[in-house]
């Protein structure tokens, strides 16, 4: 059975939101802008989505669950066996601040961190947020086991911890590398 119209303009809309939100963070995600991105009529985002904060919320789902799956793809393609150390290092880091963080540094750590600060911001988010971090760091204990370092679900949190403070550090001195930051942080801790 397929998609109806309603459902498949529903999705472009999420997916439009979600591209806003990943380039441009929560103020880049207005209904007009999401309307435009989609090719839809502006009427359709609040004929879908009864408010701001159930759009939003839709792109940040769509968001963490897009940035989950890619870690995932690239874990998978990885041959099999465990993992060396750079491998590890490379796909956490890619975890944590996106692949894109590869290419654009310093901006793309910049807008994955200020989705994840103003989450906090807005607590309509929270449930979310909280079912995304323990998806979050199932896969990065699952990275961990490939590379023969099995963590507790404690040890896991703490090692976000320490690599989300080092990279909000690089980003606050704007260091045009904070993947470099978070490398050297990774290699020196495992």
């Amino acid at each position: 059975m397929g998609t109806t119209k309603g459902e498949r303009r529903r999705q472009e809309l999420v997916t439009a939101a979600a591209a806003l939100l990943r380039s441009g963070g929560f103020d880049a995600v207005r209904h007009r802008a999401v309307a435009e991105r989609a090719g839809l009529p502006l009427a359709s985002t609040t004929y879908y989505f009864s408010s701001l904060e159930e759009l939003v919320t839709a792109a940040v789902e769509r968001t963490s669950l897009d940035e989950l799956a890619e870690v995932r793809e690239q874990l998978d393609a990885l041959p099999d066996g465990e993992l060396g150390t750079d491998e590890l290092v490379e796909l956490i880091l890619d975890h944590l601040i996106g692949r894109e963080s590869r290419e654009r540094g310093l901006e793309a750590a910049l807008l994955r961190f200020e989705r994840l600060v103003g989450a906090g911001r807005r607590p309509y988010l929270a449930p979310l947020m909280r079912r995304m971090r323990t998806e979050f760091e199932s896969l990065l204990a699952q990275i961990l086991a490939r590379s023969g370092r099995s963590l507790d679900p404690m040890a896991v949190r703490d090692l976000v911890a320490l690599v989300d403070g080092a990279l909000v550090s690089a980003l606050i001195e704007a260091d045009p590398d904070p993947r470099a930051v978070g490398r050297e942080l990774l290699l020196r801790t495992l």
